[in-house]
């Protein structure tokens, strides 16, 4: 009796490591593409990654990114703004000219915060030559 117990207080924590269902605290990731850029066109066939953390208490934002099928990025930010809206980039980062770029940049404590507790409100944009105002983006997610 006591093992099944046992056995069935355990399924709920096994399935969630399993699924991936708990994300680090601080951590966010999206799916670049250039259908979602907002003003478009961005390149429609470009397409990418980015993971970004914060640490609790941090000024400071870490970054993977990496691109596909666009020209050579000349830019790349954090900005802030929902889903289908253009917004003012808050942070700066290294454009991922040979396909990838990662680091960390530095960010105000309030900028730094709320993407850390509210990535949604984040997006991730990669510029180049053919598409200044962005080729791909990606809203931030957990």
């Amino acid at each position: 009796m006591m093992r099944k117990i046992l056995i069935a207080a355990a399924m709920p924590l096994a399935l969630a490591a399993a699924s991936g269902a708990a994300a680090a605290p601080g951590a966010a990731r999206a799916t670049l593409s250039g259908g979602a850029e907002v003003p478009g066109p961005g390149d429609a066939d470009g397409g990418g990654t980015a993971e970004v953390t914060v640490a609790e208490g941090a000024n400071t934002v870490c970054y993977t990114l990496r691109v596909e099928k666009i020209a050579t990025p000349t830019a790349a930010h954090i900005h802030r703004g929902a889903a289908g809206v253009a917004g003012p980039p808050v942070v700066t980062l290294a454009p991922p000219t040979a396909g990838t770029s990662d680091g960390c940049a530095s960010a105000p404590a309030e900028v730094a915060t709320a993407i850390r507790q509210t990535p949604e409100a984040f997006y991730v944009n990669v510029h180049n030559a053919e598409h200044p105002a962005g080729a791909i983006r990606g809203q931030l997610g957990r």
